[in-house]
C-alpha cells in the first residue's frame, strides 16, 4: 500500500495508525501548492480533489478522506483494537469522535493556515469557537486516557494530528489539563514519535 502524505498536514492521522497496526506502506510525499509529488507526478491525476491523504491498496484502488482511511486500516488489523468491532455501538462511538474531529476542529484549526482567509474572522475562531471545543474534549477526557477510553484508537491519532497544528498557529491549550497531558501522552507513543520523525517533523 501507499500513502500520499504532506508532512503534519491531516494525513498523519493514517500514517500513525498504519505503524501502530504493523502495516508496512510506501509513503510518496505531496506538494500541495503545486500539486505534484515529489517525484513530479501529476497529484491531481491520483486524487481530483488535490488533498492528502490518498491511500492506494496494493490492487491500484485508491480510498481517499482521512477518517475512512484510518477505519479501512484499522479493520485490516482488527487485533489491535485501533477500532471496535464493526456494527457494535463502540464503533459507532468512535465513528462519533471521528466525525466531530472532521467537522468541529479540522475545519475550524485548518482553516487558519490559509492565506486567504480574513484576519477578523481568525481572531473569532481562535478567542471564540476553539476555546469552546477545546473545553469539550478536555472534560471528555476527564479520567481517561484517550478518547474512547483507556485504549488507542484510530480518533486519537486523528485528534493529536489535528491539535499538533496549534502549535504551528501559536494556539496555547495549556489552560485545558486533561488535552495539555493528553497530548504530551500521545506525543510519547514510540510508533507516533516513528511517524512524526519519517515526516521530518522530529529529528
Amino acid at each position: 500500500m501507499k500513502l500520499y502524505f504532506s508532512p503534519g498536514a491531516c494525513s498523519l492521522s493514517p500514517h500513525i495508525v498504519a505503524r501502530e497496526a504493523g502495516i508496512p506502506i510506501d509513503l510518496e510525499q505531496v506538494d500541495l501548492k503545486t500539486k505534484k509529488t515529489k517525484a513530479g507526478a501529476d497529484y491531481l491525476a491520483v486524487n481530483v480533489k488535490g488533498q492528502v491523504p490518498v491511500l492506494e491498496l496494493d490492487g491500484g484502488a485508491r480510498l481517499t478522506e482521512g477518517p475512512a482511511i484510518v477505519q479501512y486500516l484499522a479493520d485490516q488489523k482488527p487485533a489491535t483494537g485501533l477500532a471496535p468491532t464493526a456494527g457494535s455501538l463502540e464503533r459507532y462511538r468512535l465513528m462519533e469522535w471521528l466525525n466531530y474531529i472532521t467537522s468541529e476542529l479540522h475545519k475550524s484549526v485548518g482553516a487558519l493556515f490559509s492565506p486567504t482567509i480574513p484576519e477578523d474572522y481568525k481572531t473569532q475562531v481562535k478567542t471564540e469557537q476553539l476555546p469552546k471545543k477545546f473545553a469539550y474534549v478536555n472534560q471528555q477526557l476527564a479520567g481517561k486516557q484517550y478518547l474512547t477510553g483507556d485504549s488507542f484508537s484510530v480518533a486519537d491519532a486523528y485528534l493529536f494530528t489535528v491539535l499538533n497544528w496549534t502549535n504551528f498557529l501559536k494556539i496555547d491549550i495549556s489552560e485545558h489539563g486533561n488535552l495539555k497531558a493528553y497530548m504530551a501522552r500521545v506525543a510519547a507513543r514510540p510508533k507516533v514519535q516513528e511517524a512524526l520523525k519519517a515526516e521530518g517533523l522530529l529529528k
